[in-house]
């Protein structure tokens, strides 16, 4: 597993909870932070980083990016 943050350990932990686990159950960058009770820019950044660490699959869409956690 990857070195995370605190913010991207809670941010994981979220996308857990929600069940972004796959391709299909994809989350967005604000329902990610509505659960985590962060605000959405904070929320954006560490999960570009997430998906630069590997630990999640972003998704680029139309309107709004889509992300799910790697098994």
């Amino acid at each position: 597993m990857v070195e995370l943050t605190p913010i991207e350990s809670m941010i994981l932990e979220a996308m857990n909870e929600l069940g972004a686990v796959s391709d299909e159950k994809k989350k967005t960058a604000d329902d990610i932070a509505k659960k985590c009770n962060r605000p959405k820019s904070m929320v954006t950044n560490a999960l570009v980083t997430m998906s630069q660490k590997g630990a999640i699959k972003r998704v680029v869409r139309e309107k709004a990016s889509g992300y799910y956690v790697i098994k």
